[in-house]
């Protein structure tokens, strides 16, 4: 008995339907998985976005930091200066920066460490004639000094002594340079500190790294529109960080 011709073209349209379905779902299938490479491509991007966002804004936000202290042939011999030097009071004085008198207040009750450090290398006239070393000029707003070319006071110390929580430093502070943790690990960081300091021309934020903030022992109470023209004449060669284009050395400072 022959087939019927009506049962043949059934079963064509049988098999086209599903080659097309087949074809459908393969389509489908393609579209999916380019769908979900661009996503993985998407992310990607954003990530490193992000990522060159978050180094690029570090770079540019320099943080004021000591060299890392030299190392002496001998084990250093200078003790730390008492914290009973600083009296746990407010001192008063002034200290000459380039053509400047600057008028000081010194914290002995919140940072007593680091105000008897800088009473007893003062008293010792240790910082008369140094060259302030450092200016930055973009974000942050400070002159660093202290840094000696005979080399700072046989010791460091720490631990970091009232740093402000909103990592805010205000125009006129002055506060304790110390060395990274990024090259000491927290703890050496926060007990790095010794003879340099800055001084904050414009209110900058600063932020902490794992060691913390930077001790602020002080404050400009007055002169400071002095040093404009360090300011205005900017970083020696150009830039936002470096020596100051106009050089301006540390004079005498009186205590009391």
């Amino acid at each position: 008995m022959s087939k019927s011709p009506i049962g043949k073209s059934s079963d064509r349209e049988r098999l086209a339907r599903f080659a097309a379905k087949q074809e459908l779902e393969a389509t489908k299938a393609s579209r999916r998985k380019k769908d979900n490479r661009l996503a993985v491509l998407v992310s990607v991007l954003a990530v490193a976005i992000a990522i060159g966002s978050q180094l690029t804004y570090s770079a540019l936000v320099p943080k004021p930091e000591a060299s890392a202290p030299e190392v002496s042939p001998t084990p250093p011999s200078a003790a730390i200066p008492d914290v009973a030097i600083a009296e746990n009071r407010t001192w008063t004085g002034t200290m000459a920066v380039g053509e400047a008198t600057l008028d000081l207040e010194l914290d002995g009750s919140l940072a007593p460490q680091a105000v008897a450090n800088f009473i007893d290398l003062a008293g010792k006239d240790f910082f008369s004639g140094i060259t302030c070393h450092r200016l930055t000029t973009e974000n942050i707003f400070v002159l660093q000094c202290g840094k000696s070319d005979e080399g700072g006071p046989d010791y460091t110390f720490g631990p970091i002594e009232n740093a402000p929580a909103d990592n805010v430093y205000v125009k006129g502070t002055l506060a304790m340079a110390r060395v990274s943790s990024d090259d000491l690990g927290p703890e050496g960081a926060a007990n790095s500190m010794s003879s340099q300091f800055f001084i904050v021309y414009d209110d900058s934020t600063i932020g902490a790294d794992e060691a913390g903030g930077y001790t602020v022992f002080g404050k400009i109470t007055g002169g400071l529109d002095a040093l404009q023209p360090v300011f205005d004449a900017g970083v020696e060669g150009g830039g936002p960080d470096g020596p100051p284009a106009l050089e301006t050395k540390l004079g005498a400072i009186k205590l009391g």
